[in-house]
């Protein structure tokens, strides 16, 4: 036998701590490599948003006319499809797990001596980037259909995006964790994120003229607070925030429901992956 290795180096980071920030990093590496390979799918995926875009916001624009702030349809609909482009593609992102345990490359780096933890972490980061890469693509194209985008108001909503794709990334890592074939994750990825694209207010206002039901459903999907939150840093006052028990949500409390949410995904997807031989 060798000498022990060293637990600890001159700043006080442990062996273990140094390879595991390495194994994240490789992991989502490896996700970008995937992405600069297949820039189909990230041209792709950005379709649906478009044609809903200009088939609601064009066709239903005139119908809908002007919010009570003067926003009108377009415009009240493109936050809430950016919000729509970061799920989808932070959510899919995750049949990489499945793909990989198809292929035999996932039990290669479970059995590597690194925590399951770095694991999820590099597949939700990696997720989380490519996400946020389709929304900035679909947020360069806002010019194009009279939306005006500021440069502060970017910076702003870049970290919305990414904490937004990294917690619904996150959930897609636990989901994909627990499917034997990709067959089996599209159909989970159709029962689960349509509805929560659909009963989140991205094609209508969460406002108080939704039936009592429904506005409770809509309250208990972190996609509704993360929609809500683009939204109202996109549009200000012009659209009525989404309300919990009566108090309307400001940026930040959406932020900080949609972050922990996220926590709760990645700790679940963890002790998933601590289960998966």
């Amino acid at each position: 036998m060798g000498p022990p290795r060293p637990e600890a180096g001159p700043e006080g980071l442990g062996w273990h701590d140094l390879a595991d920030l390495r194994a994240v990093y490789v992991i989502w590496y490896r996700e970008m490599l995937r992405l600069r390979r297949d820039r189909v799918r990230l041209i792709g995926q950005l379709v649906s948003p478009l044609l809903f875009l200009v088939v609601f916001g064009v066709g239903l624009t005139r119908a809908m006319g002007v919010f009570g702030g003067g926003a009108n349809f377009t415009q009240f609909l493109f936050p809430g499809l950016l919000g729509m482009t970061v799920l989808l593609s932070a959510f899919t992102s995750g049949v990489s797990v499945v793909w990989e345990r198809e292929v035999g490359f996932l039990k290669e780096v479970l059995v590597a001596p690194v925590s399951r933890a770095s694991i999820v972490i590099g597949k939700t980061l990696g997720g989380a980037t490519l996400a946020l890469t389709q929304g900035a693509l679909m947020l360069a194209l806002a010019p194009l259909l009279g939306i005006r985008l500021s440069p502060g108001l970017v910076l702003g909503l870049l970290p919305l995006m990414f904490l937004l794709a990294g917690s619904l990334g996150a959930m897609g890592v636990l989901l994909a964790s627990r499917m034997r074939t990709m067959e089996g994750f599209f159909v989970i990825n159709q029962m689960v994120v349509m509805p929560m694209v659909f009963l989140s207010g991205v094609f209508f206002p969460v406002g108080r003229e939704l039936p009592a039901w429904l506005g409770v459903v809509v309250r208990i999907n972190p996609v509704a607070y993360g929609v809500d939150s683009v939204r109202q840093l996109m549009l200000g006052g012009t659209v009525p925030p989404l309300t919990l028990f009566g108090h309307p949500m400001t940026i930040w409390q959406d932020a900080v429901v949609v972050a922990l949410f996220g926590l709760l995904m990645v700790a679940l997807a963890i002790r998933s992956f601590n289960r998966t031989e």
